[in-house]
This record gives structure tokens, sequence and C-alpha cells, in this order.
């Protein structure tokens, strides 16, 4: 595969492994999967044979953003007003949202992720994880075979969520029996994926993490089962914890959801978990203390009207934070650069009420790139830096939309927003969106497939 050479950026955040620098008219050059080198002048040396040179006047370039949270079926379930929750409670909102969840077919989860990811990719994303928990029978077992399918077609770093729902809505859950599993199914189904796609090599494209959908609608086994499986394969454990299940978690187990997690051993450097806006600071320091993560999703928050989630708390008291979008039955986009954003400034509109003050803008991109690497398990992603993988992104920032901004691309993605899609997006090394267009596919014929695809869905 051909390298690239970024002539003369205006900006590249560059990060060696002491926290991000701004490099200012410098080149990126990119071999193969990985980055070469960052510098001035660097086509004065003998490039790699076949490098493309491009000129990068007025670009930013910044490290890939790295999604940890994700539902992308839910693309399929947007913009539906008469199924908002700002009424509801998250528990009844699930009552009303997986009877429509549990009549969406194969076709629906291969076009939904790729709706997903390419959203994802226009906006700065290189690294998504999904959390696919939804599995109806007459859907079949292979939904996540096909989201590695969509991932391949539009050259996304993938890391799958082997999502599942185990305990009967008879018994307190909000599932629908179209879409139960049994724990060996859902655990059997989890060792086979591992062994077709886990690939923990450098520069991996396809992983894959072990994420039963959240204890409120799993038996317990089910969560033992996943920690020995996670454990034995070595691989990521993901859940659902804290978004309004603790009080339930409590009555059924006599203790909330982050106690009843470490008591099963589903926490740990291992771990991450979604969401965690309900949480005491006391279990924010156990879940620091025992190293799990949080991927923090802000813009639900909007239709909750719930706490916003403190991450100045997570902050102080050294969690890891990455960011996600949630499934766009929440959220409605697959944005994850605005994600970004949001979660600056709710932070900010929390200020007030908060113990420990809102970590700067700086810290916002990194939640989003190496904090959602380290959420991952990769060492290979979220830097710029030669020897990384070549997953970047760069805005064009010779526009009116910039003028007064320049001065701190370090800030610019937190306290300013883009609006905008990238100007260009790379992934291991490969071009997948430059100039408003997916290099090798067309996009009119995407939107026509999922549209089909979603008109057969029953509202």
């Amino acid at each position: 595969m051909a390298g690239y050479l970024l002539k003369n950026c205006a900006a590249v955040i560059v990060d060696e492994g002491n926290g991000p620098d701004v490099r200012r008219n410098v080149d990126v050059l990119t071999d193969g999967p990985a980055i070469r080198a960052i510098g001035e002048g660097l086509d004065k040396a003998e490039l790699p044979a076949g490098t493309v040179a491009r000129d990068a006047g007025g670009w930013f370039v910044y490290p890939g953003l790295v999604n940890t949270h994700h539902h992308f079926f839910q693309c399929f379930v947007r913009n539906r007003a008469d199924l908002d929750w700002t009424k509801l409670s998250v528990i009844e909102w699930l009552d009303r949202i997986y009877p429509v969840f549990s009549r969406l077919t194969e076709e629906c989860f291969y076009h939904a992720s790729v709706t997903a990811m390419a959203e994802l990719i226009k906006h700065g994303c290189t690294t998504a994880f999904d959390h696919q928990y939804c599995f109806p029978r007459h859907a079949g077992k292979r939904l996540i075979d096909r989201q590695f399918e969509a991932a391949e077609l539009l050259g996304m770093r993938f890391h799958a969520g082997r999502g599942g729902n185990t305990l009967p809505k008879s018994q307190g859950s909000t599932i629908p029996d179209a879409m139960l599993e049994t724990t060996d199914e859902f655990i059997a189904d989890c060792a086979r994926l591992i062994d077709a796609y886990h690939d923990a090599g450098p520069f991996s494209m396809r992983q894959l993490v072990v994420a039963p959908c959240q204890p409120v609608n799993c038996y317990r086994e089910t969560f033992v089962e996943s920690v020995a499986l996670a454990r034995d394969r070595g691989v990521r454990m993901h859940t659902h914890v804290g978004e309004g299940e603790s009080p339930v978690i409590e009555a059924r187990h006599g203790m909330r959801t982050v106690d009843y997690c470490a008591e099963i051993g589903f926490c740990g450097p291992d771990a991450f978990y979604a969401h965690c806006w309900e949480l005491t600071h006391d279990e924010l320091r156990k879940m620091a203390a025992s190293g799990t993560g949080v991927a923090h999703c802000p813009e639900p928050v909007y239709l909750v009207g719930a706490e916003i989630t403190d991450i100045p708390a997570m902050s102080a008291f050294g969690l890891n934070v990455g960011l996600g979008c949630d499934g766009a039955a929440s959220n409605d986009n697959s944005n994850l650069m605005h994600c970004i954003h949001s979660a600056y400034m709710l932070q900010c509109l929390a200020a007030s009420t908060r113990r420990h003050p809102v970590p700067p803008p700086a810290d916002f991109l990194g939640y989003a790139t190496t904090g959602g690497a380290a959420l991952l398990g990769r060492r290979d992603i979220g830097r710029l830096a030669p020897g990384m993988a070549a997953d970047l992104f760069a805005i064009d920032t010779r526009r009116m939309d910039y003028v007064g901004t320049r001065h701190d691309p370090l800030s610019l993605l937190a306290k300013v927003g883009i609006g905008a899609p990238t100007d260009m997006t790379m992934i291991n090394g490969r071009i997948v969106w430059a100039k408003g267009e997916f290099p090798g596919l067309d996009e009119a014929r995407l939107f026509a497939q999922a549209e089909a695809a979603l008109a057969t869905v029953e509202f």
C-alpha cells in the first residue's frame, strides 16, 4: 500500500507519549499502515516508493477519533418523536422501543451498520466500538459477521461488542421474548466470533469484546460466564452501568450495580462501562481503584433530562474516560466530533454544582482519542507519532468558520465545535473519505440500499 506525504500542514497534533503538542507548518509521512515521520521538509529526503504527495496547506491534522459506545442498529430508529423519551424513565423507554428493535432483519442490521460507520468516518472517527446486543431470533446469529463486512467495505477499524440479553420479561427485564438468548447461546457465539475475527496484533482492524447488555436484563450466570470467557481469551469486557438501573439491581441483589459487577469480577483494566451518570463518588473511586474505565456518552443527556455525568470527578479520581455517541435512538446521530463539543459544553453548564473544576477543552479531545484507545486496550492508535497507526483526519481551516479560532488547535473541537465533515479521513494509511466522497464507493447507492432496508421495518 502506497504511503502519503501531507505537505505543509498548518498544524498537526503530535503526541509522542508525553501529552499532545501542536506542531506548526510540518509534513506528515505515512508508510503502509503506519506514520513514518512528522517534521519539516520531509520531501527533501528520499521517500518510500509510490508515496503520494498532497498539499495540506491550511489543514489542521488530528489523531483519528475512537468511538467507545454505540448501537449501530438504532440508526433505523432515528427522528421518531413518537418514541421520544423526554417524559419517560430509561426503563419505560426501553419497554416501548425494544418491540421495534425485535422486528429488524439481518439486512437491516447490515445497512444500519454501514450508515453509522459512514457518518462516523465523515466526522473523523477511525476506530469504532459497537455494542450490538439485539439478536431477534428471526434475524439469526450472523449479525456481527455482517458488521465486520460493513466495516471492511468502508475501511473502518472495528471493535465488535457481542452483546446479548438472557433474562425474560416475566422475571423483571425489559426484553421481548423474540430477543432473548440463553447464556449458553450467548457465550458460544462470543467464542465463535473471537475465533473467527479477533486479531490482537499491531494495527489490527478487527477485535471482539464480550459485552452482555446490562445487569438488569441478564442472569447473573451470564456475567459470570462472560468474565470467564473474556479472561480466558484475553479480550475486553463491556456493559451498561449507572444509567438508572442501580435501584433495580439493589432491590434484586442487595447491592448497587458497581458492587454487583465487582463481586462477579466484571471489572478491572480489561473492562469498561457505558454511561455511569448516576454513580456516587464512592462508586467512582471503586472503579478507579480497580482500573475499570468509562465510555461517556454526553448527548443522550439532552433527551434523558437526567443528571449530567460528573466528568470532573471522574478525572480527579483517575478514571480512564473515553467518549461514545451512544445508540442513535437516544442520540439521533453518529457524529463523535460533535460529542466532543457537547461533552465540554455540558460540563460547563454544570460547573457551578461540581466539587471539581471542569477539565480544559483539550482534555475532551483526549477522551475521544487516547482515552478511547486505552479503553479498548490499544497502544497503536489514538496518537499521531512515528510508529503509530496512520489514523487521522484533517480540517481545512481556511474558511470563515475558523476566523479567530486558529491560535489553539487543541481546544478547537471542544470549545468551538466542527460543524462540517472532515476534508479527509485516513484509517490504517488508507484515505477512506476525501473531498466529500468515499473513494471507490457510490454513496448514492449505499443510501438507496439502506433506505430500501429501512422500508421493511414496521413501527
